[in-house]
C-alpha cells in the first residue's frame, strides 16, 4: 500500500513518541499504514510490523522536512 511522504513522517513521529523507537523512513511508511488499518480492527486483533534499518540516520531528513534546523 502506498502512503505519502507526509504520512510516512506521521508514522515516524507516531512510533517515536508512543514506543520510543525511531524507525527508518522505509519502515515509517508501514507504521503509518498499520495505524490507518488498525482503526478497522477489533480490540482482540493484532498487527505486526517488521522494522528494518536505523531511524537515527534519518533524523536530518525528517528535521529538514519539518523545517527544523539541527
Amino acid at each position: 500500500m502506498a502512503v505519502t511522504d507526509e504520512e510516512a513522517l506521521e508514522g515516524f513521529e507516531l512510533l517515536s513518541r508512543t514506543e520510543g523507537i525511531i524507525p527508518a523512513l522505509e519502515s515509517a511508511h508501514a507504521v503509518f499504514h498499520a495505524a490507518r488499518i488498525a482503526k478497522s480492527f477489533s480490540q482482540n486483533q493484532m498487527i505486526a510490523v517488521c522494522l528494518s534499518g536505523r531511524g537515527d540516520k534519518d533524523i536530518g531528513v525528517v528535521a529538514a522536512a519539518k523545517g527544523v534546523e539541527l
